[in-house]
């Protein structure tokens, strides 16, 4: 990030949003499918076959896997446009992430550097454009979800988040500028935040991995209870 800035005052309790969230978060519940989901997609990463996810082996898996964590997250509700659609839907979004270079993989809010803020808009701007029927762009919540489901990297700005965000008087619109204010609470709370990267849960066994929660998606936890309230 540059020269550490000050430390600012927030209002936001994260380790007691943090902790609330966490107690929700059982193997059955919905809060469990971003484990799942995040730990399906890492597994490509981490065994150097990111291409394959997008393989006629695989692709199929891939795109349901997605699909139940946006479902779990309330994107296929309502009058969304995704209920109207199948899994299938999300091919040329996995064939995007599938043509992810490795190093996009690795940025987290402790990398909020300027040249990865921008790296990673212009990821969004890719995944944003993935549609197979040229329906037109994906929505801010949608593009985000998908990000912080598979790569981890930002969180996912929903109502709730973005009402948390207003909460403290930050930016709650996605944007480069939010980018940097997360980036700088990361800095602020770095000692809390790094210490709330639990481990995600086995779909198979209900217990642990030993994969850990990135800090962007801890950022999320917080601020998703501090709209929720």
């Amino acid at each position: 990030m540059g020269a550490e800035l000050p430390a600012r005052r927030s209002s936001v309790d994260l380790r007691t949003n943090v902790r609330g969230y966490l107690d929700d978060r059982k193997p059955n519940e919905r809060y469990a499918s971003f484990d799942y989901c995040f730990n399906y997609f890492q597994s490509f990463r981490e065994l150097g076959k990111i291409s394959a996810m997008a393989s006629p082996a695989n692709v199929e898996h891939s795109c349901i896997q997605l699909g139940f964590y946006l479902a779990s997250w309330g994107m296929l509700r309502g009058s969304a446009e995704l209920l109207k659609k199948s899994a299938r839907y999300f091919r040329h979004v996995i064939e995007v992430v599938a043509n992810t270079e490795p190093s996009l993989w690795e940025l987290d809010a402790h990398l909020y550097t300027e040249s990865n803020i921008q790296r990673l808009w212009e990821l969004a701007n890719k995944i944003r454009q993935a549609h197979p029927d040229g329906a037109g762009d994906m929505s801010d919540t949608l593009v985000t979800k998908i990000m912080l489901g598979v790569f981890g990297s930002v969180p996912a700005f929903d109502t709730n988040f973005k009402q948390g965000c207003r909460a403290e008087d930050k930016v709650a619109t996605f944007s480069l500028r939010a980018l940097r204010e997360i980036g700088q609470f990361y800095m602020d709370k770095r000692a809390a935040i790094d210490e709330y990267r639990v481990r995600t849960l086995d779909f198979v066994s209900g217990g642990e991995t030993q994969r850990l929660y990135t800090r962007a998606k801890v950022i999320d936890m917080a601020f998703f209870i501090e709209g929720n309230v």
